[in-house]
């Protein structure tokens, strides 16, 4: 039997994670226990069937790095010169982190059961994208339990093709995000709310 957990912890997790930008390499962990936590949440992350449709690759170090660069060189042919200056500020700024996780979505899988389930299949790919959303966001929170620092990007389609060839992705995975982490070096910003009288409504209760 499973143990019994308290609904008011994952509540204050959910909390307690935010977006941080200022980041750096000192992490609080070591990088087994990272790589621990997303295997850990790549098996228990649901999928719709079960198709487990999420993949995952993640960069330490200089590996890290070089994802940022690929990003910077993609973004310096496409921003205009007055504004470079202030992209390249805030990919320097990912680049400062210890590491990156990349999430994918295996579209293998996603024909496969689109084959085995035709009536549903127009729904495996947003499916698929809501099951890898459901893992950065499980990752994200257990990363701040941790200790560090997290913010979510979306440099996808422009890396895409660079990334594939420097680390020999498979094409049939297309990549979903990016989530940048390291030690907490700053504060996170502001956290405001729309009033949720705006954002729920209960019936029969």
């Amino acid at each position: 039997m499973a143990a019994k957990l308290s609904a008011n912890a994952l509540i204050e997790l959910a909390k307690n994670r935010r977006s941080y930008y200022a980041l750096s390499k000192n992490l609080p962990i070591p990088t087994s226990r990272i790589t621990e936590l997303v295997n850990q949440t790549t098996l228990e992350s649901p999928s719709s069937f079960n198709s487990q449709t999420n993949r995952v690759v993640v960069l330490y170090g200089a590996e890290h790095d070089k994802l940022w660069d690929i990003t910077s060189d993609a973004l310096r042919a496409i921003v205009p010169a007055e504004a470079w200056e202030a992209t390249a500020n805030r990919v320097s700024g990912f680049k400062n982190a210890a590491g990156t996780v990349l999430f994918y979505v295996d579209n293998t899988t996603i024909q496969t059961f689109q084959g085995k389930f035709a009536i549903y299949a127009d729904r495996f790919e947003p499916w698929a994208v809501q099951s890898a959303a459901i893992q950065q966001y499980l990752l994200w929170t257990a990363l701040e339990a941790e200790g560090l620092g997290a913010n979510l990007q979306h440099y996808n389609p422009l890396i895409d093709e660079k990334v594939a060839e420097t680390w020999k992705i498979p094409s049939t995975w297309t990549l979903n995000a990016q989530l940048v982490f390291g030690a907490k070096e700053g504060e996170a910003g502001p956290k405001t709310y729309v009033p949720l009288e705006e954002r729920v409504k209960v019936y029969g209760a």
